[in-house]
């Protein structure tokens, strides 16, 4: 496992367009299919990541808080499965179903989705406003593996908060980081 920093995408990107296979619903997801009004939360994630499994409930409820309020969240796992079989489309459903995924799962096989994004690491988090231009790329929160802060979501809800209330995510983001991404050879 190599310790990775999110590339930190520029701010007012446009967010790359995708189709992509759900492991949930065995349907092919788009972006112009799931995307809000509000906020879209796109987040790059895997099974077997660490740094996932450490804050994948806390997701789950962020998630569950959010969609309620009309912001959509999808995940996506680019990781070569070939290397990392944990990471294959059914072991992705199987996660997916034990802790209750309330957004998309896709699988990007290509790679071609992380590339567009920019992703570098796993869990890495960009949330694009109505307009689907990209107002915070960075942190869940201060909390990793074995450092003893408590998993909140706190920068990720931050940013959520002030889109719910129109007003602008502020610029001081930090990077995600996480295992790097599984690229293919």
């Amino acid at each position: 496992m190599a310790l990775t920093p999110s590339n930190m995408l520029a701010l007012g990107t446009p967010a790359p367009d995708f189709t992509l296979p759900d492991t949930i619903s065995q349907t092919d997801v788009s972006l112009a299919n799931i995307k809000s009004d509000i906020a879209t939360v796109v987040m790059f994630i895997c099974n077997h990541c660490p740094y996932v499994k450490h804050l994948q409930q806390a997701l789950v409820d962020i998630a569950n808080t959010y969609q309620a309020k009309g912001i959509a969240f999808v995940a996506i796992s680019a990781n070569d499965v070939e290397n990392y079989p944990d990471d294959a489309p059914d072991k992705m459903r199987d996660i997916a179903k034990h802790y209750h995924y309330p957004f998309p799962y896709l699988y990007d096989e290509t790679q071609a989705v992380a590339k567009a994004y920019k992703a570098a690491c796993t869990p890495d988090f960009f949330i694009f406003d109505q307009t689907l231009q990209c107002v915070y790329r960075g942190q869940f929160d201060d909390s990793r593996p074995g450092n003893d802060t408590l998993v909140t979501g706190r920068d990720l809800r931050q940013a959520l908060d002030h889109l719910l209330v129109g007003e602008p995510v502020s610029s001081e983001q930090r990077p995600s980081v996480g295992c790097n991404i599984k690229w293919k050879q």
